[in-house]
């Protein structure tokens, strides 16, 4: 299996699993969702969404 050289190197290979996220009006910010459990994780500073991770509608 073909992978994006070099190893190592820090950045992910392909999306994010088990994650969704989902755009709060209230504070204008995207939140991070586990979609096993449906808790949400985490919020971002910036109004930008998370790179790699899937947007629910």
């Amino acid at each position: 299996m073909a992978t994006n050289p070099p190893k190592g190197d820090g950045h992910r290979n392909g999306p994010v699993t088990n994650r969704s996220q989902t755009w709060n009006p209230q504070s204008e910010r995207w939140v991070k969702r586990d979609t096993d459990t449906g808790r949400f994780m985490d919020m971002k500073s910036n109004p930008k969404p998370f790179k790699g991770v899937r947007k629910e509608k």
